[in-house]
């Protein structure tokens, strides 16, 4: 709340989990009215993909890097986000969801005792 010039509105986007249920939550965001939260759909595909950037980010230049200070660290994630930005790539899914759900059972059947 402090980071934010106070003439700002705050748009959170959250994922269904109850945590914006708990009293103590509920109180802060009736004090900050600022605050807009707006939910995901459960299972909502778009935020999987969100995450999945994140991994391309942590894979592409984060894991087994060397960040010497929190600038340098700074430093690279805005380096990778714009260089990532000069050149956008959409993600697509590249399987059915027959596919999908094949690997799954696949996968259940090697777990002792898990249903599908």
């Amino acid at each position: 709340d402090r980071q934010v010039p106070a003439d700002l509105d705050v748009h959170l986007v959250c994922d269904n989990y109850s945590t914006h249920k708990a009293p103590v939550v509920r109180a802060w965001l009736e004090r900050h009215p600022r605050f807009h939260l707006h939910f995901t759909p459960t299972y909502s595909s778009w935020l999987n993909q969100v995450e999945r950037w994140f991994g391309l980010l942590t894979d592409q230049r984060l894991r087994r890097g060397v960040h010497k200070n929190l600038q340098a660290l700074e430093r690279d994630i805005r380096e990778w986000i714009q260089s990532w930005n000069d050149n956008p790539r959409p993600f697509a899914w590249t399987k059915t969801a027959d596919e999908i759900l094949e690997r799954l059972a696949a996968y259940l059947d090697r777990i002792p005792g898990a249903t599908h």
